[in-house]
């Protein structure tokens, strides 16, 4: 009779393992087959999402920092995504469209080259003792997890905003012939009476394939762009070269979509040294063309965002944050800024003193 139940339950502990054993290769099985279908979405995180938090972090806005207007972000499928990269003048070789009375119209083929790639995760958490969500209920003060939602969200958008700058603004992101770095002395648009802006500008505004319809640049260029007497003539008239032109001037004068001033600053200096600050838009210049429609698969543009789903914000308890614990709030997004076109864009480096 023992033999007989160490038996059964021996049966019994290896069924159970069998059981266990085919759970987990189904789970895997199931959950890889989504994943490759990009079922995958929203699946939910270790870290709990607020609804109310996120909304937050959705409709934050710095109006200081431009990176969305500069390189507009489009929605990706899967954090690991593909996009087309065509080759230069495809979409501009004459091709024989007339056709005869019975004939076959000739077939044109548009190839392109499939680039792999996929979104980084951006994200910062802040530390809210329970003593500070206390006393702000207790005295009708603001909450202060949803100012730590902001606050993080502020410094994640000003880190892409020096990301975008770096991309824009460098060398590497133009085409031999689509970048002026001989600007020096007497040609530095700071150089009032010797250089040419306009000259400079509308070079490069005729170098491009496509005729670029965004100028980009920093809050020191367009002051000094501004009050450049030769754009001042251009609006008096010649009356004078004295004052400051409107910025919608700029735009009119150079057939522009828009003008793009940087505002922001960024503190250089490591953590426990004496702050820093520089401005995230130095003094380079850029014209670029962009096309708010153009995706990762169509549509020719200098560059884009890649995102992948949303802005996530959320909270959860931590016994570690002071002597009563608190709350640890995230905010976070997955992107990546791409140059899709580098001979789609002009760049004017150092463009002042």
């Amino acid at each position: 009779m023992k033999n007989l139940t160490r038996f059964l339950s021996m049966m019994w502990v290896a069924v159970v393992a069998f059981s266990v054993s085919c759970f987990e290769r189904a789970h895997t099985a199931l959950f890889g087959y989504m994943h490759r279908q990009g079922m995958i979405l929203c699946v939910a995180a270790p870290f709990p999402v607020t609804p109310q938090l996120q909304a937050i972090a959705l409709a934050y806005r710095n109006n200081t920092l431009i990176a969305d207007a500069v390189l507009p972000r489009v929605p990706v499928g899967l954090q690991s995504f593909k996009y087309m990269s065509y080759p230069k003048g495809q979409f501009m070789t004459i091709t024989e469209t007339r056709v005869g009375r019975k004939s076959k119209p000739n077939e044109v083929e548009f190839t392109g080259t499939e680039v792999s790639d996929s979104t980084n995760d951006e994200a910062l958490d802040d530390g809210v003792p329970v003593s500070d969500i206390n006393l702000a209920a207790a005295q009708g003060l603001p909450d202060p997890i949803g100012q730590a939602v902001e606050g993080i969200t502020d410094l994640l958008l000003l880190k892409r905003e020096v990301r975008t700058a770096a991309l824009v603004f460098g060398a590497g992101s133009y085409a031999a012939t689509n970048k002026n770095t001989a600007l020096t002395g007497t040609t530095l648009w700071s150089a009032f009476t010797t250089s040419d802006p306009i000259n400079d500008i509308i070079t490069g505004l005729d170098t491009c394939l496509m005729r670029p319809n965004v100028a980009v640049m920093g809050n020191q260029v367009s002051s000094i762009l501004r009050r450049h007497p030769s754009i001042l003539k251009a609006y008096n008239g010649n009356a004078g070269d004295t004052g400051i032109v409107p910025l919608q001037f700029i735009a009119d004068l150079f057939d522009l979509e828009e003008v793009l001033v940087g505002q922001g600053w960024v503190n250089t200096a490591k953590k426990g040294q004496a702050v820093n600050l520089s401005r995230v838009w130095g003094k380079s210049f850029a014209l670029i063309y962009r096309n708010k429609l153009a995706n990762t698969q169509r549509g020719a543009t200098f560059g884009l965002t890649a995102q992948f789903g949303q802005r996530i914000a959320g909270s959860e308890y931590d016994k570690n944050i002071g002597m009563r614990g608190g709350q640890t709030v995230r905010v976070g997004e997955s992107v990546k800024e791409l140059l899709m076109a580098n001979d789609l864009g002009y760049l004017i480096t150092d463009a002042i003193a």
